[in-house]
């Protein structure tokens, strides 16, 4: 996890701008480095860094003896950066992962150096020579990356809009500050003044397509037969291989365990295979909740069960209440699901920085969007209508999940691993028959519980316990977060301010007061940004005015708890 930024062709003095790229200095704790471009007097990068991998050469803008020309900056972590050195026979100077894209680059260009990238990826790579700038973001977004360009060719790029804001250019009309399309790269041509104009803006790979570098992969090619025991021995063997390759780190690794079935799962992987590949310390898991939380009973019961190191961290609602503000400034979002439960995953990752030595985070994001594992998708009026929402929650998940993950622990320099979303367990996940993807005898991920029946890598009541929503999970099923948040922020948010909610927010106006006082702490943020938040997140084929689960008539409390 690292923090990049860069401006072309800025019209003021860059020492002055570069001011802002502190505002993310969260994301790379360990150093900072400001450079300019020789020959591009108003072009310059900033990269914060939190050292992951090789240690000596991971400074950034990364540069080569064999590519002097070439620039990258990058935030993210490439997992087959050894294959495809083996693969195309690349002369690496340094041990950076990152090293690859100069090599792709080098040898393809562009577009097939990013669809070779098995990883996950923000980066903006300058071409001096040819006089050109990349930037590009992985299927998914799981690594951010934001950009402003003025109407007269000025780019700035960074990983969080925070550090756009309150860049300074000459135009008289505003810039707009945009979050940039996961799964598309975009190249503009560098005029000498340092300017820019865009000139290619394509995708280079959808979740729905297996990806380009699924034939360097160490999991060979998969039987298409779709025979129930084939495709779940499939779905095992790809899981696998996904927690395996993000075991790649010079930091300690550590687990967040909800007790849900998603996040238990990647716990218990990640015990079984850090044992094989005999890591010199032991997997800390951590989970966060009151003393009577159904997710804190729940997480105990997997570490128990897999070993690990556990900790589970105190949440009282007061503390989250009086974490709200700056959870909504790292988010840059008031979208309520993602507000509400970015407050546990905030405060869980604060206490990992100040009380361990884990760095490297890996959590269960993702496998709710591609095996249908909200609870509403029991009511989807037919297979088809299931799997289009799935996939259009995956396509959405850089505004939500994602988002969240990404920014709750980059505000205390944490790296996120997300297994589930690998390119090739995902894209095979989906090219499944849609009929085996939806919620079997009231169960909702059925066919992914399924794979890892009968295996004890989790205990049974886990592998079948009930969706839980993280931010409802925290707290008693007697009064849950959802419930204080509604009582405290009741009497923040006045009637008559409700009733103007319309006037007040034109884009999308907040229909409760928890949701108006969320807009009202953004705005006092990041004013006039609202249009960053296209939607709400709300469940579908229900009537629904809130995305609480315990709020659904289909919601019933887990009795085993």
């Amino acid at each position: 996890m690292c923090g990049i930024w860069a401006l072309f062709g800025s019209d003021e003095c860059l020492s002055a701008q570069c001011t802002c790229a502190m505002k993310i200095a969260h994301r790379g704790p360990d150093a900072f480095r400001f450079e300019n471009v020789n020959g591009f007097t108003n072009c310059c990068f900033g990269f914060h860094r939190l050292a992951i991998v090789d240690q000596l050469y991971g400074m950034q803008p990364l540069r080569v003896k064999k590519f002097p020309y070439l620039w990258l900056c990058y935030n993210g972590e490439i997992y087959n950066h050894q294959a495809l050195k083996t693969k195309f026979d690349f002369d690496y100077q340094t041990k950076v992962d990152g090293e690859v894209l100069l090599h792709l680059y080098d040898r393809f260009g562009v577009q097939k150096m990013a669809s070779l990238l098995d990883g996950v990826f923000a980066f903006i790579l300058l071409d001096t020579a040819n006089r050109k700038v990349h930037l590009g973001r992985d299927t998914y977004g799981v690594r951010p990356l934001f950009k402003f360009l003025t109407d007269d060719g000025f780019l700035a790029v960074c990983s969080e809009a925070k550090g756009l804001v309150e860049i300074t250019h000459s135009m008289e009309t505003a810039a707009s500050i945009v979050p940039f399309l996961p799964g598309h790269f975009e190249v503009f041509d560098l005029k000498l003044i340092g300017k820019v104009q865009s000139v290619q803006f394509e995708q280079f790979h959808c979740c729905t397509r297996e990806p380009a570098h699924a034939l360097y992969d160490t999991v060979g090619g998969l039987s298409s037969d779709f025979g129930e025991e084939t495709v779940k021995r499939n779905i095992r063997s790809l899981f696998e291989n996904a927690v395996r390759k993000r075991l790649m780190a010079h930091r300690r690794i550590g687990c967040l365990l909800s007790g849900g079935l998603d996040s238990s799962l990647v716990a218990a992987m990640l015990l079984k295979l850090s044992k094989e590949e005999k890591l010199p310390y032991s997997i800390q898991t951590f989970s966060i909740g009151s003393e009577d939380s159904p997710d804190v009973m729940a997480a105990e019961k997997v570490a128990a069960h897999i070993g690990s190191e556990h900790h589970k961290v105190e949440f009282t609602a007061e503390e989250g209440v009086k974490a709200l503000e700056e959870v909504i400034f790292h988010l840059e979002t008031y979208d309520i699901t993602t507000v509400r439960a970015s407050v546990g995953m905030y405060l869980i990752s604060k206490y990992i920085r100040e009380k361990t030595d884990s760095v490297v985070i890996f959590s269960g994001e993702g496998s709710d969007e591609l095996t249908q594992g909200y609870l509403y998708f029991h009511k989807a009026p037919s297979a088809k209508a299931g799997a289009e929402d799935s996939v259009r929650l995956l396509k959405e998940l850089y505004l939500f999940d994602v988002l969240r993950a990404d920014r709750t622990t980059a505000a205390h320099g944490l790296e996120l691993r997300v297994p589930f979303l690998d390119h090739r367990f995902t894209s095979y996940y989906l090219s499944l028959p849609e009929e085996m993807r939806t919620p079997k005898d009231g169960v909702e991920k059925h066919l992914l519980r399924d794979s890892f029946k009968g295996l004890n890598l989790i205990p049974d009541e886990i592998l079948w316990r009930r969706k839980e929503a993280f931010s409802d999970g925290m707290t008693s099923e007697k009064k849950s977060w959802y419930t204080y948040l509604q009582e405290h922020l009741d009497s923040v948010v006045n009637d008559s301010q409700m009733e103007k909610s319309e006037q007040t927010f034109p884009h999308n106006p907040p229909k409760t007061k928890e949701a108006y006082y969320y807009r009202q702490v953004f705005e006092k943020f990041f004013p006039g940004r609202a249009q960053w938040l296209s939607h709400y997140w709300m469940p579908r084929w229900i009537s629904a005015t809130d995305p609480s689960a315990r709020t659904l008539s289909i919601y019933k409390p887990d009795k085993q708890q």
